[in-house]
């Protein structure tokens, strides 16, 4: 009798240790299966963002520090309505459908310009009135970018990337079929999606840059170039870099429109 007893007492004893045994592999297969649904979640907010800084660098908008793994990296001010002129645009027989060559100082760097007035209409036209009303004179750069696209945007008075001059214009003139912009490149800033959005934002190219352009809209339009002084602006106000270490923010070294001519 005595020994029935042992060996039961044996028997549920194996038997405790074995549901405890199993207790615990039953919660490392729980905490398993809910690491995993947690990596997996975590991936999924992790691509959702990536996916949404992509679109945010890649449209644009007004007050981005958004161009430029493409300036849809670039921004213009909002307008009312997409598809047409807003406000008091200048007409584009100004441009009189020739080139014009002046000098664009920054920080007393002057840059040799020409503009295409044959090739961009409406879009030189609308430089050529800022530019001899003196608009643009002490309004700064307020976007440097240095990875992927390499331009300096300037040509907004309030300087953050929402100012313009108080009309906007449209249709994209003059972009490159093959979405590449040399070094020197003087082209049009806008909205993503709108090509109507056009004022007086600008961006320079100081680097070779390849720019994807919109179904039903098209690229940037490209006004002229800089013939001279680009190797000093390089030196001196693009090398410095972006605020904070960035890629695509305000330039360290402040950048101001000294004066700008054209004729």
């Amino acid at each position: 009798m005595a020994s029935n007893d042992r060996q039961a007492r044996e028997e549920r004893a194996r038997l405790r240790t074995y549901q405890a045994r199993q207790q615990v592999h039953e919660g490392k297969v729980r905490r398993r299966t809910r690491d995993n649904v947690i990596a997996a979640v975590a991936l999924v907010v992790v691509l959702v963002i990536a996916i949404g800084a992509q679109l945010l660098f890649f449209n644009g908008g007004p007050g981005t520090s958004e161009p430029v793994a493409s300036p849809e990296a670039t921004t213009a001010p909002p307008t009312d309505a997409a598809g047409e002129n807003t406000g008091d645009v200048p007409s584009s027989d100004l441009a009189e459908g020739r080139t014009w060559t002046g000098t664009l100082t920054l920080n007393d760097i002057p840059l040799g310009i020409e503009l295409d007035g044959a090739a961009a209409p409406q879009a030189v036209s609308s430089e050529i009135s800022l530019i001899q009303s003196g608009f643009y004179d002490g309004v700064g750069c307020h976007r440097l970018t240095t990875d992927g696209i390499f331009v300096l945007q300037c040509g907004d008075p309030n300087g953050d990337g929402t100012g313009g001059p108080g009309y906007s214009y449209g249709p994209v003139e003059n972009d490159p079929a093959d979405g590449v912009y040399p070094a020197g490149t003087i082209a049009m800033a806008r909205q993503g999606g709108n090509g109507y959005s056009q004022g007086s934002q600008f961006f320079i190219v100081y680097a070779d840059t390849t720019l994807p352009a919109e179904n039903g809209i098209g690229g940037y339009t490209v006004i002229g170039r800089v013939t001279s002084g680009l190797d000093q602006l390089q030196a001196q106000v693009i090398d410095a870099g972006v605020v904070d270490g960035g890629t695509d923010g305000a330039p360290v070294v402040p950048v101001a429109i000294t004066s700008a001519t054209v004729e």
